[in-house]
């Protein structure tokens, strides 16, 4: 018999990954230095469409740190993390968190691969809860058709 209310039972909660593919009309060079430079990522990463850009921060180094907080509704959202791979034009990686609606932190992986004269965006989020999966996987597709329209 289990005890629902142990340390041990709450934090085995199963884990998916996420993963969503994109062909851009970019080169990954420029790909790649959308994610990291704070004015362009702040057009497309994390944004709504009814939402105000409050604060766009990239310390784009490993063991740097980012925040995009969004005002939405009159509440700021804040979605910070920590950079843990830079290989330009080709990986990304970082933590990923939402502080206002959980203390746990995610992977984030993007991998850009050239094709032809544009590029494939990979990105792959592991640690989702599953009740999240498919609504993580809506807000990144979101994300990524903002990173194309950012990019032309």
């Amino acid at each position: 018999m289990t005890n629902k209310g142990d340390p041990a039972v709450l934090t085995a909660t199963p884990k998916v990954t996420v993963k969503v593919t994109r062909r851009l009309a970019a080169s990954p060079e420029r790909v790649f230095d959308a994610w990291i430079d704070p004015a362009r990522a702040s057009r497309f990463l994390f944004k709504t469409p009814t939402g105000e850009m409050v604060r766009a921060e990239a310390d784009a180094r490993v063991g740097g740190a980012f925040n995009f907080t969004e005002r939405r509704d009159g509440q700021d959202i804040a979605h910070v993390g920590e950079y843990l791979e830079i290989d330009r034009p080709r990986r990304l990686a970082f933590t990923f968190a939402v502080p206002k609606f959980s203390a746990e932190k995610t992977r984030v992986t993007i991998d850009i691969a050239a094709q032809g004269e544009g590029s494939t965006l990979t990105l792959t989020h592991a640690g989702v809860l599953p009740d999240w999966a498919s609504r993580t996987e809506t807000g990144w597709g979101m994300i990524l058709d903002g990173l194309a329209a950012t990019l032309g």
